[in-house]
């Protein structure tokens, strides 16, 4: 009596293509330093890559995305290629592949194929737009609503978008000064047992805002609006009592907010002001027993006219190719206890 062999699955055959005409400068500038362009668009794509001069073999389930990323690549190469130059373009590839594109251009954004141009903002950064689809979302609900909320994981740009839609709004004079707020809740640390005065010990809560305001406009500009108080930025406790009136204010991290808090911010918004309200559901820091007021807004504020929502998921992570990854294995744990 003779067994059956099993029955192998059969082997995946790679994708190849040439890159013509052949210039070995711009092969150079593609691949970049030790290849280390090749290994981010093969960490992007989670493929495998093989060169021998022009020519390239690559095996993955997005082998043929990945054909169609380095020829738009090779294009762009006459220049040498930046790593962030190369994960930006990852990323849109990832969320609105581009097939062909002509003439060659030096951002993908720019492209006149590509599906995903939204609102350009008027900042410091001139390229800044939204890099996936419901970034795009998010930044039309904000130019369209007087308040927005942006939920979901850690790099999707939530904070950044929302800070860059402020100082376009600035730069624009269609508000007067922008404001941003924080709850100072304590993720694992006791604040007590930081070092100088109340103002020090909040200032790190702040820090990722400050941060943002810098890249956008210089640290210069920023200090002196600071100083002139068109710029504020402070934790949520010091808005209640306040009415903002032609204004661009910002809760950041509103996971961490009671619901009473949340009610006091939004109850603040005056004549000429505008909203966006960010945070991560999964990443809430208050005591256990305590209900988010993030949440909450999401169910009670879910049907009133003028209020928008964006929901973010992992595709729209715009940071290094891995975060996305790691953002889809802690759900697939979370999902599976």
């Amino acid at each position: 009596m003779s067994s059956a062999k099993p029955k192998t699955a059969p082997k995946q055959k790679p994708v190849e293509i040439a890159l013509t005409p052949v210039d070995n400068t711009q092969l150079a500038n593609l691949c970049g330093p030790l290849d280390e362009n090749i290994r981010q668009i093969e960490t992007g794509f989670d493929v495998t890559i093989r060169r021998r001069n022009e020519r390239f073999a690559i095996l993955g389930e997005k082998s043929r995305l990945t054909a169609d990323a380095l020829q738009h690549f090779y294009a762009m190469s006459r220049e040498p290629l930046s790593v962030d130059e190369i994960q930006l373009g990852l990323i849109e590839f990832l969320n609105a592949p581009v097939r062909r594109i002509s003439p060659p251009v030096r951002r993908i954004s720019r492209s006149a194929d590509s599906p995903i141009d939204g609102p350009q903002l008027v900042t410091r950064k001139t390229e800044l737009h939204g890099r996936t689809p419901r970034q795009v979302e998010y930044l039309k609900h904000i130019q369209e609503h007087d308040i927005t909320f942006g939920i979901g994981p850690a790099g999707t740009g939530k904070t950044y978008l929302a800070v860059a839609s402020a100082v376009d709004s600035f730069e624009r004079d269609l508000v007067e000064r922008i404001i941003l707020t924080r709850p100072a809740v304590e993720a694992g640390e006791r604040l007590g047992f930081l070092p100088g005065d109340l103002t020090q010990k909040i200032d790190p809560y702040l820090r990722p805002l400050y941060d943002a305001l810098y890249d956008l406009m210089g640290a210069d500009r920023v200090a002196k609006l600071y100083e002139k108080r068109a710029i504020e930025i402070a934790p949520l406790a010091f808005m209640r009592g306040r009415t903002l009136n032609h204004a661009f204010i910002i809760l950041d991290e509103a996971q961490n907010t009671t619901p009473e808090q949340m009610k006091m911010f939004l109850t603040r918004i005056g004549i000429g002001a505008k909203a966006v309200v960010t945070g991560d559901i999964t990443q809430i820091d208050l005591p256990k027993g305590h209900k988010s007021g993030l949440k909450e807004a999401i169910e009670v504020l879910r049907d009133v006219r003028g209020i928008a929502f964006t929901h973010f998921k992992k595709e729209d992570v715009v940071r290094h190719p891995l975060v996305a990854r790691i953002v889809d294995a802690y759900e697939k744990r979370q999902q599976s206890s």
